[in-house]
């Protein structure tokens, strides 16, 4: 193998042993485990609120009438479990981690449910992130999934890149918010999402404007959204916009997302389950 390699055979001319078919690294699922769908929810920075995107798709596709787990693949920053109100640790059994079930019935795992406290910072090298992600797909017990939702660390990285060549993704969604920098992140997003031959299920625009609850006009508080120009350059669905929405935000914060009320959540799932 030449030392300038790019791993990327398409696009070289040499003639090197490692030449060949691509390898597939996608990792075996728990022997006891089902999942039928898996989704990725990605962003290309923090700040976005992919965590809560992918906590509503979650219990959107839940109200739908369908089983959905949550992997936390967000492994420095997992605020899953704060969003559902979730304390109590995983356990073990003959068959693998039990995931955590909340009272409407979504599977999580997240970090958080096995370290000692859940303020402790995980202070971890690449490659164990990397591995805790494949372990929470390998080692955990998922029982007769329909839906699950990836919960993927912002930008390119090692774990991102470990999702994408080690769990059988049905596809991505990708998440941004109006500002014209998030624009070119998204970009990124998206360039990797093709390089790795993930097929991009949407993009959906959080905090898209705040709706006044006394004269219900829409106010756009990060400016213009140019959601349309970056939709049409790449031939993505739009999936939806999603309002700020302040009595939202306070429900995460007490750990009751299951309870949130969000008609543009609700059609974003619709559409994105007529796209599965």
């Amino acid at each position: 193998m030449s030392e300038e390699c790019t791993h990327d055979c398409s696009s070289c001319g040499v003639d090197c042993p490692s030449r060949g078919e691509p390898q597939d690294l996608t990792e075996k699922l728990n022997a006891y485990s089902s999942v039928k769908k898996v989704i990725g929810i990605v962003s290309g920075k923090g700040g976005v609120g992919k965590s809560t995107v992918t906590s509503l798709m979650a219990v959107m596709f839940s109200r739908m009438g369908y089983h959905t787990a949550i992997l936390d693949a967000d492994i420095t920053g997992p605020s899953i479990p704060k969003a559902f109100g979730i304390r109590e640790k995983a356990l073990g059994s003959e068959k693998g981690i039990l995931p955590i079930t909340t009272a409407s019935g979504i599977d999580i795992m997240s970090v958080n449910l096995l370290l000692e406290n859940e303020t402790d910072p995980v202070v971890w090298r690449g490659p164990v992130l990397a591995g805790t992600v494949k372990q929470f797909w390998t080692d955990v017990y998922w029982k007769d999934v329909d839906y699950m939702f990836v919960d993927m660390p912002p930008g390119t990285g090692d774990v991102p890149l470990t999702i994408f060549q080690s769990l059988p993704l049905d596809g991505i969604i990708i998440v941004t918010s109006p500002q014209e920098l998030v624009s070119m992140i998204v970009t990124k997003a998206v360039k990797m999402a093709q390089l790795m031959n993930i097929p991009i299920l949407g993009i959906v625009e959080n905090m898209s404007y705040f709706e006044c609850p006394d004269c219900g006009k829409k106010h756009y508080l990060f400016g213009e959204s140019n959601l349309e120009h970056i939709a049409q350059e790449y031939s993505l669905d739009i999936l939806g916009r999603l309002p700020i929405d302040p009595a939202g935000a306070k429900a995460c914060d007490e750990g009751k997302i299951e309870s949130v009320l969000n008609p543009e959540a609700q059609q974003t799932a619709e559409k994105l389950k007529s796209l599965l």
